[in-house]
């Protein structure tokens, strides 16, 4: 397995930085550097950029209007991206919905949805964690029930990601409660501006509603818009995941933070001298960028393998786990680094254009909210004690 670049993946890296030099706004990317919010407009400002060029679908095929990467190439582009500070593509209609549809949907599906998802038409959320459904999918108890040509749905979803945003959801409801609970799961795609659905925002520990409720209280969605045949959800779920879980380690993001770390951790002192020269502190960051470096490695085989056509197994669930730890700890590294700067934690700051300042210098603004966001990490898509069982069965066979 050669890990080398070739020179055409060489070329196209080049070709990706020079087009974030020149597409990429500035305002953007100061927003992503001080870790400011980002509106709804500034994703699809930045999603419209990536369209006109062809490169906002880059894992679809160019028949479905997509760039057409494998998977080295989508790996170089997540690298430059994200050390350009772009703002992150927002992943349900592009990087989960879309590959579900291309591989299940019908045709009058692929060319209905596919097209809109592309030019922004619509927004899509994901519709499958619940109260008593988190990890452990095959719970849920949203139903829809068949009524003519509509299903009617009842039920609640939580953690909807970006949800205040979203007018389309695709969602697991139950179907069935015959056989196996995996086996009365369907995939269904409804519209939140219908009668009876409700969104109510979750303020979370860093003071932003980055998630929300739904509820659905007899809403009537049209039979076509179910995905696949009924009851074969659990299927079409498991491969959105595989998708999800493939780059969720995240070695770009975990590069960008490194890199901020170490400016931040050269522009404080401690005891008179640059912080990033305290033999402790050093020495953490070191060990951080070691696991990094390793872990980098172990992505690019699997970014190997995915680009010779071989699908990701256990690895994923292994790069999922050193991914969000490491992420983590960068994270809780940074926090020390602006010492007491990161104690006072003004929401409002966050804000563009708000008239409340940080306290201390711009770049601590955001470390303590970054902190108490990414625990997160280690529990989306599936926790990271989900994935430890996972690699005992699939690895160990215990």
């Amino acid at each position: 397995m050669d890990l080398n670049f070739t020179d055409e993946q060489k070329a196209f890296r080049a070709e990706v930085r020079s087009f974030l030099e020149q597409k990429l706004p500035k305002r953007l990317s100061d927003k992503v550097r001080l870790g400011q919010r980002l509106t709804k407009d500034d994703y699809e400002e930045w999603h419209a950029i990536l369209n006109e060029r062809g490169w906002l679908a880059g894992n679809w095929p160019k028949e479905h209007g997509g760039a057409g990467w494998n998977a080295v190439e989508r790996h170089i582009f997540e690298e430059e991206t994200t050390a350009a500070h772009a703002p992150r593509i927002v992943p349900f209609g592009l990087a989960m919905l879309g590959p579900v549809l291309q591989k299940f949907g019908s045709k009058e599906q692929q060319e209905y949805w596919l097209p809109r998802i592309l030019n922004g038409d619509d927004w899509w959320c994901q519709g499958y964690s619940e109260p008593g459904a988190g990890s452990d999918l095959a719970s849920v108890k949203t139903t829809a029930v068949r009524d003519g040509d509509h299903y009617v749905v009842n039920g609640q979803k939580t953690w909807t990601t970006l949800g205040q945003h979203a007018n389309m959801i695709f969602c697991l409801v139950r179907t069935s409660k015959e056989g196996k609970p995996q086996e009365g799961i369907s995939f269904l795609l409804v519209d939140m501006n219908d009668p009876g659905v409700t969104v109510r925002p979750i303020v979370l520990i860093d003071g932003e509603a980055e998630v929300n409720e739904v509820f659905f209280d007899n809403v009537r969605v049209p039979a076509e818009n179910l995905v696949g045949e009924e009851n074969k959800g659990w299927t079409y779920a498991k491969y959105l995941l595989t998708h999800e879980r493939t780059n969720i380690a995240g070695v770009g993001f975990a590069n960008a933070g490194l890199a901020n770390l170490k400016r931040i951790a050269s522009l404080e002192q401690s005891n008179g001298r640059p912080l990033i020269e305290d033999p402790l502190f050093a020495a953490q960051i070191a060990e951080v960028e070691i696991a990094l470096m390793a872990m980098a490695t172990t992505n690019l085989r699997v970014v190997s393998a995915a680009a010779a056509g071989q699908a990701p197994g256990a690895e994923s669930s292994m790069l999922k786990i050193k991914g969000t730890v490491l992420r983590q700890e960068i994270n809780a590294l940074t926090k020390q680094a602006v010492g007491p700067y990161a104690m006072p934690f003004v929401s409002e700051a966050l804000e563009a254009g708000s008239n409340v300042g940080p306290v201390g210098p711009d770049y601590a603004m955001s470390a303590t909210p970054h902190y108490l966001n990414n625990r997160k990490l280690s529990i989306y898509g599936g926790s990271n004690e989900v994935q430890k069982t996972i690699i005992a069965k699939a690895i160990l066979e215990l």
